[in-house]
């Protein structure tokens, strides 16, 4: 791997500001999807380093957030500037390690540095109140002070982002941060902690820990009295293994888990914005996303046009390693990926879908890659339209009224992000609030920034990441009553 900046790959742990290997000298690989190759070797760590590392956090905790809140807003400020100063090569580590086209990369590190500049800024806006009292006698005072020591379970596809969004706000808050990135892209969660120390982070407030045994590094974080708050984003199955592991403790939680996203398309919507929207949607990061389109319903009366132009657009992706620029859409993380990806469209057309189009893959370096795939006559019953696809796969639905395809985009356990395009402002208010989900694209595809609350409703968790809300899970609310006055 070429680097401008090679003291941005790093393969040992990072433990209160010191680089060191695990306590029990084990590491473990991470290879290129694209490929198969083997990038590097990583420290993998367990539960004694990563107790160490939430020793360290809690040391840390009182100088960090004593600091004011300006002292940590030019801090972060200034991890921000190197993020993107160094933006190419962290995009470089990002598609090595991930997979997704370096133009893509690029952007997530854009798109992650934008949560480290807004909570930047948003650290200087932690305010609290002034209460009217019972009595003249007393003053009622809100105050907010940081919940503590957070730890963090970040996932593969945006290693890059989900850490920065989770961290920013924690230490703008004034808490100290432990991050246990993906076993399978750990690379960008380390370069992320060498521009955390440039910056001026002290040692011990952001500490990164990797390996291979996530139960054991999870547990340790779940048990420890140490840790005030666990922010996990991943499947929902982990999650709730976590939230229960994390109420013996009754620890503070942020729970972004799994999705199972709706595209809505109705007749009188703009085809081709609507065709260009699910297009971004779907096929970001191969569709390795959580709110990336999972089921498409279309209006009978726009059906055929929607699906001519769908088949068009599809048939202009080019699939293919990072290192190509020309590339949409990059591999799936591993071949597990690929058969499930598989498994969901066998069993599709074996209940009655139609493979109405699929791309023919060139010979690629790896098995790892998945062809642009489009299914109709899908149905609801199908594993399909149940399960995360988690691939470049569109499975499409028709529907006739409004009220059929609002109640069949909210029947799913999930709630996370939900999609649909209208040129009728009435319907836009409707559907609007009649979707079940915490995240709601109307005519848009690309819906995620630092200015919005992220986050899901009914199983797809709890909690908001981003925006001016997305201080209150790191910070504590503290009333003060303060008697004796007349």
């Amino acid at each position: 791997m070429q680097l401008k900046n090679m003291s941005l790959l790093q393969t040992q742990l990072y433990i209160n500001g010191q680089w060191q290997d695990a306590a029990t000298s084990r590491q473990f690989a991470i290879n290129n999807p694209a490929d198969n190759r083997h990038i590097t070797d990583v420290a993998d760590g367990a539960g004694d380093d990563t107790l160490a590392a939430i020793a360290s956090a809690k040391s840390a905790l009182p100088a960090w957030k004593s600091k004011t809140a300006n002292e940590r807003a030019i801090i972060l400020r200034r991890w921000y500037e190197l993020m993107m100063d160094n933006q190419d090569d962290l995009a470089t580590i990002l598609s090595t390690e991930q997979g997704k086209p370096l133009a893509e990369a690029k952007g997530e590190i854009a798109y992650g540095a934008s949560y480290v500049q807004w909570f930047a800024e948003e650290a200087r806006r932690i305010e609290g109140d002034i209460i009217a009292p019972p009595s003249n006698d007393k003053r009622l005072m809100v105050i907010k002070q940081p919940v503590g020591v957070v730890t963090s379970i970040t996932p593969w596809n945006f290693p890059n982002a989900m850490l920065a969004r989770k961290a920013a706000p924690a230490l703008a808050a004034g808490c100290t941060f432990v991050a246990k990135p993906a076993s399978e892209t750990p690379l960008s969660a380390l370069a992320l902690a060498v521009l955390a120390e440039e910056a001026g982070i002290p040692a011990g407030v952001f500490n990164v820990v990797c390996g291979s045994d996530s139960a054991a590094i999870g547990q340790a974080m779940t048990d420890s009295p140490s840790v005030n708050k666990l922010s996990f984003t991943g499947s929902t199955a982990v999650g709730k293994n976590l939230l229960a592991q994390c109420a013996t403790t009754v620890k503070k939680t942020s729970m972004e888990l799994g999705g199972n996203a709706p595209f809505i398309v109705f007749d009188d919507a703009d085809i081709e914005a609507a065709i260009a929207g699910l297009m971004n949607s779907k096929f970001r990061n191969a569709g390795q996303t959580c709110v990336c389109t999972n089921r498409v319903y279309v209006q009978s009366g726009i059906y055929d046009q929607f699906i001519e132009g769908l088949t068009s657009a599809m048939k202009a992706l080019k699939v293919g390693p990072a290192t190509e620029s020309s590339v949409d859409i990059g591999p799936l993380i591993h071949r597990k990926a690929v058969d499930k990806v598989q498994e969901l469209i066998d069993s599709a057309i074996a209940n009655g879908a139609v493979l109405s189009y699929q791309a023919k893959l060139e010979e690629m370096g790896s098995n790892n890659f998945y062809p642009p795939t489009l299914l109709t006559n899908v149905g609801p019953e199908m594993a399909i339209c149940q399960d995360e696809i988690f691939g470049p796969v569109v499975a499409v639905q028709r529907f006739n009224d409004e009220e059929d395809a609002v109640a069949a985009a909210n029947n799913t356990e999930a709630g996370l992000a939900a999609y649909f395009y209208t040129q009728d402002i009435a319907r836009t208010w409707r559907v609007g609030e009649a979707l079940e989900y915490g995240i709601v694209g109307i005519n848009e595809g690309l819906i995620s920034n630092a200015m919005a609350p992220f986050g899901g409703v009914k199983q797809s968790g709890f909690g908001r990441e981003g925006s001016k809300y997305g201080l209150d899970d790191y910070l504590e609310i503290k009333y003060l009553c303060l008697g004796g006055l007349a």
